[in-house]
């Protein structure tokens, strides 16, 4: 998976962990080659000799590692960001009942979370490293050793006794390593909630919006002190790892400093009798050091790389969640009458996860050029219903159809674009007005003032210096611009006119407004539609009445369907009560 991603990164960290490991046996053989050069007389030009070859070749060997490093360094940070962005894309691409599922929410953070501490994906680049480096270093000692082992003069039971050694302190590495490691995934497994936690509480203290909230109710106390809260559970947890960590590690320490000690003492004995020299004994111990190392490392990496094996399920299950939304062929008919039927025949739907039907029995057929209004009291339906005809989501029973076709049937990205929708949680983002607009990086300026004017912000428009090219908030920007409540409204229905899709959704974007600013918004939106289709969603009765159809819905049902005028007779009906009841707040 990296190497399809970022090559680069393997290209360059082979050649540059081989040399940072194997670089220090050069000096390592020919200063054991000096030295013996120094205690024998050897002739002055054999000890230049050793001394340009110990200093050259490692100054070569440096000079290419540190050409290597920045291109390492360079492929590293693309593999980073490439990583973040596949993971970013995967939202992107999933279906929306999965961005609305909570489940997938928390699994998205958390193996974000785990990819920040270095888990998952990472630690395997980490694995690569130490395994080029540590066999490096296994073999670099193994060979420099290998005339110790071959030396006949030491007897053998002192060849097999090291042997023997190195074995159980490789023994004694796997067990304590193992322990230890146990002791931090659990550390790291109960402190999943806690950095979870912290991480919000930051968001909270960092979010200029919320700190109007936060002054105003005097919350800063209760603020800290739970950032505080968290932080001493994180302190206390992590002292209780360290301690278990250390208590696992020291067998493992003792038994390679009984190693050394037995080691250095028989290559001292070997060097009295005369059966190595003074040079080979520095060579000797400081590659049996180096190889005790390695291993060590070696076992180490191999212990956390068990315990990453659930971080990694964890993080592939993500990238393994399926799109179940079928996704059709067929080509939405691009007609210049712009004449579309759509009619919901028998549907019903749930949400996931959920046993509570949220629509049921929805039957309701509509053309485009008409202007229908969805109304109801909160939580009957109405943005269900919306979902469903953007193909958010699949109906649980029945089906929905775009010119007597199921709307399953064509191309799903075709079949969105011929929305444009402005959802009452609708988001602007903190880039320039014309590319909020737009919804894109680059737009038609000329047409971006045009709809923006159509929406009423022309009088703000023409306040402002760069115009479109201005920056909405100063997250990226000093001189971005703060908006109210209703100009953002303005903005959102610009970006919908912009779109100039066949159809337009209002789904309660101004549910924050009195009805009269709301009624004044929709009347307007409504003269600049023209010929589209155009929904409007509302709790608020008084703001479609100028619509053809008013489709009512109650409890997950449409109850009633007609003009304002016909659904007010019907004394019985919900409108009719909905509507008196809410006019005497109105009324004296």
């Amino acid at each position: 998976m990296i190497w399809e991603y970022q090559r680069g990164y393997i290209l360059y960290m082979v050649p540059t962990f081989i040399l940072r490991a194997a670089a220090p046996y050069v000096s390592i053989y020919f200063s054991s080659k000096l030295i013996d050069a120094l205690a024998t007389g050897a002739p002055l030009r054999q000890i230049i000799l050793y001394t340009a070859l110990t200093v050259g070749l490692v100054f070569l060997a440096q000079a290419l590692i540190r050409w290597l490093e920045p291109r390492l360094a360079a492929a590293h940070t693309g593999a980073y960001y490439k990583e973040d962005w596949m993971r970013s894309e995967k939202a992107m691409s999933m279906d929306y009942a999965c961005l609305e599922d909570a489940e997938v929410a928390l699994l998205r953070s958390r193996i974000g979370q785990e990819s920040r501490t270095g888990f998952n994906l990472w630690y395997l680049q980490q694995t690569m490293r130490n395994t080029v480096s540590n066999v490096t270093n296994i073999i670099c000692s193994i060979g420099l050793s290998l005339s110790f082992f071959l030396n006949p003069a030491i007897p053998l039971f002192g060849k097999l006794g090291l042997v023997g050694l190195l074995i159980l302190t490789v023994c004694s590495e796997i067990l304590c390593t193992a322990k230890s490691q146990k002791a931090k995934n659990e550390f790291l497994d109960a402190c999943v909630d806690i950095n979870r936690a912290y991480e919000k509480y930051e968001e909270f203290v960092g979010d200029y919006e919320r700190g109007k909230d936060t002054r105003l109710y005097g919350m800063r106390d209760v603020v800290l002190s739970r950032i505080k809260n968290t932080q001493d559970d994180l302190y206390k947890k992590s002292i209780r790892r360290s301690i278990r960590q250390a208590a696992a590690e020291s067998p493992k320490l003792l038994m390679e400093d009984i190693l050394r000690f037995l080691a250095n003492l028989l290559l001292i004995w070997a060097a009295l009798q005369g059966a190595v020299s003074v040079g080979a004994i520095s060579m000797y111990v400081s590659c049996i050091i180096k190889m005790i190392w390695a291993i060590s490392e070696l076992v180490k990496m191999g212990q956390i790389a068990l315990l990453n094996h659930e971080y990694l399920e964890r993080y592939f299950s993500y990238f393994d969640i399926p799109n179940r939304m079928y996704e059709g062929s067929l080509t939405v008919e691009k007609r210049d009458d712009v004449e579309y039927d759509v009619e919901f025949r028998d549907v019903s739907f749930k949400y996931p996860h959920t046993e509570e039907w949220a629509l049921r029995h929805v039957n309701l057929k509509f053309k485009v050029g008409e202007k229908l209004a969805v109304v109801g009291m909160n939580g009957s339906g109405k943005t269900t219903f919306i979902k469903l005809l953007c193909r958010l989501y699949d109906p649980t029973e029945g089906e929905i159809l775009l010119n007597g076709v199921d709307i399953k049937k064509y191309d799903y990205d075709e079949y969105m674009s011929i929305f444009s929708v402005v959802f009452q949680d609708f988001t602007l983002f903190a880039f320039t007005l014309g590319q909020n607009v737009a919804a894109s990086g680059t737009y038609d300026q000329a047409r971006a003032e045009q709809c923006l004017r159509r929406a009423g912000f022309g009088d703000r428009l023409d306040t402002l210096t760069n115009g479109t090219e201005t920056y909405l908030y100063k997250n990226y920007s000093p001189d971005g611009i703060e908006i109210s409540g209703g100009e953002a409204q303005k903005i959102a229905l610009a970006r919908a006119l912009y779109k100039d899709a066949p159809f337009i959704i209002l789904d309660e974007p101004t549910a924050a407004l009195d009805p009269v600013s709301e009624y004044e918004v929709y009347r307007r939106f409504n003269e600049i539609a023209t010929d589209k289709t155009t929904i409007y969603i509302s709790h608020r009765l008084a703001s479609c009445r100028f619509c053809d159809t008013i489709a009512v819905f109650d409890h997950g049902s449409i109850v009633q369907i007609g003009d304002h005028s016909t659904l007010l007779q019907e004394e019985s009906g919900k409108y009719h009560e909905l509507w008196h009841a809410q006019a005497q707040y109105y009324t004296e």
